[in-house]
């Protein structure tokens, strides 16, 4: 019995909050985005190795609406790790844009992958540019979300006003990608790491040729206002079927965040099992093959977390 109290008494210095009430693994949720995403695909293979590697925790991977939403899950404390873009990140630690007065108490665990911007319609739209999509039925993504803030930024600094240029739908994307397919929407916006699944196979269904409308004329003036926050892209043609051309996008980092109270130990513990093991998670997606220990200094304006700092003290990353 004195060995069993020990046992958790250990377990419940893990996470910062109430005590556990008795024997069993410490939980935790991962906030990840919609089904079908690329936040939920990584989000579910990370629960899975933390589950399987770090003893006495056990991961589950949150199906959520938004990045946005995974902000609001972390301020309240129903979730422990949260998916999410530099810039709705920075706007919940700062208190801005849609978290006015509600700044969210976040860290940074790591950068994970590169999230592009993906404007798409289909061959025959007449949607080549994005000054085409004025008077267009639009999918921006739930609303509220990160693809909403994201490609409203976009559209506006190229004159486009979301509000009034655009016919819009708010869709999550395994729904938008069938609008468009079923051509209910004339286009569709995602902001994620490629590939992203629905896309890919809207793209592979016979008969269906898609456009990825290249967004190379925003960048200029989307960095003049934000910042380094938004960086130039490609999509490779190889990444959906029927692309015949490399495509310049605008890009945004996602990384995975911690609240600020959550254990230094078990931070440093998922740092080094993301780091350690990320081969079996790039076998989940191959968005993964992004994060690396020299993907990490500069790549997000949210401030570290102990225990991820930590860790890359120890390999000697630039910066800690």
């Amino acid at each position: 019995m004195a060995r069993a109290a020990c046992v958790v008494a250990l377990l419940a210095t893990l996470l910062a909050g109430p005590a556990l009430a008795g024997p069993g693994p410490v939980r935790i949720s991962i906030a990840t985005a919609p089904t079908g995403s690329v936040a939920f695909v990584v989000g579910a293979g990370l629960a899975r190795l933390i589950s399987q590697y770090i003893p006495g925790v056990h991961a589950t991977a949150e199906v959520t609406g938004s990045f946005a939403d995974n902000m609001r899950l972390l301020a309240a404390r129903r979730v422990e790790l949260a998916f999410a873009h530099n810039d709705i990140a920075y706007d919940a630690l700062r208190g801005a844009e849609g978290f006015q007065g509600q700044a969210v108490q976040i860290r940074a665990v790591a950068p994970l992958y590169d999230s592009y911007a993906q404007l798409v319609t289909l061959e025959g739209s007449g949607i080549a540019r994005l000054p085409d999509l004025k008077g267009r039925r639009v999918s921006t993504g739930p609303p509220g979300g990160t693809v909403e803030l994201t490609s409203g930024r976009i559209m506006r600094a190229v004159g486009i006003d979301p509000e009034r240029d655009i016919r819009r739908e708010r869709l999550p994307i395994i729904p938008a990608a069938d609008a468009l397919r079923d051509r209910k929407i004339d286009a569709l916006w995602w902001v994620a790491g490629l590939p992203v699944p629905p896309i890919l196979d809207l793209a592979a269904a016979p008969g269906t040729r898609i456009r990825v409308v290249p967004l190379e004329e925003a960048l200029e003036p989307l960095r003049k206002q934000y910042g380094p926050m938004y960086m130039p892209g490609t999509i490779s043609p190889v990444v959906y079927p029927g692309m015949d051309r490399p495509v310049t996008t605008v890009v945004v980092p996602a990384v995975l965040v911690a609240h600020r109270e959550l254990s230094e130990d078990l931070v440093y513990a998922v740092t080094r099992l993301l780091f350690e093991r990320r081969a079996e998670l790039e076998a989940v997606h191959p968005a993964v093959k992004e994060v690396s220990l020299l993907r990490i200094t500069g790549r997000t304006p949210i401030p570290f977390h102990p225990g991820a700092a930590r860790y890359y003290r120890e390999r000697g990353v630039p910066g800690f």
